[in-house]
């Protein structure tokens, strides 16, 4: 039973990844703004990470080359925002 109640809330963290992702990609189509195209592919590969530790049933973390896509997705979010905010110093 808890097996299914862990796919299901995955399936749900993976949709709202991919809800905010697209969010941000029709932001960046209106302004053409950076920070929206890099939050936009961030959150893709959150969604990607969070299918992939699922399919591979790494829900305990111990598998770490799992998680790789999700730092790199942190990475590009935290370089987005230093971005914006350097160029608006300029």
């Amino acid at each position: 039973m808890m097996d299914i109640i862990s796919a299901y809330l995955s399936g749900a963290v993976t949709l709202g990844y991919l809800v905010a992702g697209a969010s941000f990609l029709r932001f960046w189509r209106k302004t053409r703004d950076r920070l929206f195209l890099a939050f936009g592919v961030a959150f893709g590969l959150l969604s990607v990470n969070q299918i992939l530790a699922t399919a591979i049933d790494a829900g305990d973390e111990s598998v770490i080359y799992a998680y790789l896509l999700r730092v790199l997705g942190f990475v590009l979010i935290l370089s987005a925002i230093v971005d914006k905010n350097l160029s608006m110093r300029r």
